[in-house]
């Protein structure tokens, strides 16, 4: 499961559908990732902003969402405001993800973001020219992190041939207490089960490819690991994370790349070629 150095990277990644790589990053890294998450958090007027979960689908449907592929946008966790919609929480304890152009328009993570390293890692996994295209700051706030259920990441990034990554740096100790990630073992060998798309015309549905079951919620191999890790995803490898109900956030960072070279499917809701640059 765990890679020490580039040349491990792409048996593991064929075999398993994910390599774990541990002290990718400094403890400096992280501090200076989670504080300028905060500092967005703090200069963001929230009043439109809507909450975030994978379980009804409401977020994908709503100008908000959509609208934050090319933006850098807050969205609630969705147990954060009560019946009537009032938050319950400090604005720093409320927010489940800040999305999906951090890569581009923020330079703090535009910088980390664009690190040579990625490429290397990128191209040993055979993506000759990697794209970024799209970000993710996940807090899993303490009490109230949301759950996020199994899917495949390449159901959001559909291409021909089939090329995303998942690039998933763990800012903070994640275990099966906060909601560590869950992971199939193997499972990128299975067809792509959903598709995301947009729906001409406005809006967007998921469309149900292949009838294989999902996993139970809280089945799967869970990644416990340590700040400063990154964790390497195929696009078709089934993942799932708990929801986080301690006293402990589990801050992450999440990239996901695709080939230049394949084509990327015009019905994927996320179409930001002018913002996707090479990642070196």
């Amino acid at each position: 499961m765990t890679a020490n150095h580039p040349s491990d990277l792409l048996a593991l990644f064929e075999r398993d559908g994910f390599a774990v790589i541990p002290g990718f990053f400094t403890d400096n890294s992280c501090n200076t990732l989670r504080t300028r998450a905060d500092e967005i958090v703090e200069a963001s007027d929230l009043r439109g902003a809507s909450a975030f979960s994978t379980r009804d689908g409401a977020a994908a449907r709503d100008a908000y969402f959509l609208e934050s592929a090319h933006a850098v946008r807050c969205f609630f966790e969705e147990e954060a405001r009560d019946e009537r919609g009032d938050v319950r929480f400090a604005k720093a304890l409320a927010i489940n993800k800040i999305g999906h152009a951090l890569h581009e328009l923020d330079p703090v993570f535009a910088a980390f973001s664009h690190d040579p390293r990625l490429h290397e890692l990128l191209t040993v996994l055979g993506t000759r020219e990697p794209r970024i295209y799209q970000s993710m700051y996940i807090f899993k706030q303490p009490h109230i992190g949301g759950e996020v259920d199994w899917h495949q990441d390449a159901t959001f990034f559909s291409t021909e041939p089939q090329s995303v990554i998942t690039l998933w740096f763990a800012l903070e100790r994640a275990t099966t207490n906060n909601g560590c990630l869950r992971v199939l073992r193997g499972g990128h060998h299975t067809p792509l089960r959903e598709r995301f798309e947009a729906v001409p015309g406005g809006g967007t549905r998921m469309v149900r490819l292949d009838p294989a079951p999902w996993p139970a919620a809280g089945d799967g191999e869970p990644l416990e690991v340590e700040a400063g890790t990154l964790v390497v995803m195929h696009g078709l490898l089934p993942h799932y994370s708990a929801p986080n109900r301690s006293a402990q956030s589990r801050h992450a960072y999440t990239l996901h790349a695709v080939d230049g070279r394949a084509h990327y499917d015009p019905r994927n809701w996320l179409q930001r070629p002018a913002l996707s640059r090479p990642l070196a």
